[in-house]
């Protein structure tokens, strides 16, 4: 059964790499969803079905370690799985949003390649 993704970014281009980039990985997806920002994911998450969602870290309003907080508290989404893709991967900030519960992280720019290598195993 096809997964359903929510994509959160800031960048509406980003949104639309990252889409293309899941087409082109050959990955089944269903829907996909997008998100500006934390805040607009939580009221996505409580609306829809998602599967997976990929979230940048840096954004306004309520940022990719803010959002894994949030996200955290809420009982009915707490356990959809979360990969951060962000041009920060280091060790600090993906160990804290690890901890926070994101299970991955995806550096920026990325490849088709990649993103089956990393989401494969979860769709």
């Amino acid at each position: 059964m096809a997964k359903n993704i929510l994509l959160v970014d800031d960048s509406s281009t980003m949104r639309k790499i990252i889409t293309r980039s899941l087409r082109q990985a050959g990955l089944d997806f269903g829907e996909i969803f997008e998100a500006s920002d934390g805040q607009e994911a939580l009221d996505v998450l409580e609306k829809e079905h998602v599967d997976i969602v990929l979230s940048d870290i840096n954004m306004p309003n309520m940022n990719g370690i803010e959002f894994l907080r949030e996200k955290a508290n809420r009982d009915a989404i707490k356990d959809i799985p979360v990969f951060m893709i962000s041009t920060e991967t280091g060790d600090d900030i993906i160990g804290e949003a690890k901890s926070l519960g994101a299970v991955g992280a995806l550096k920026k720019p990325f490849t088709p390649d990649k993103v089956s290598e990393v989401l494969g195993p979860l769709v």
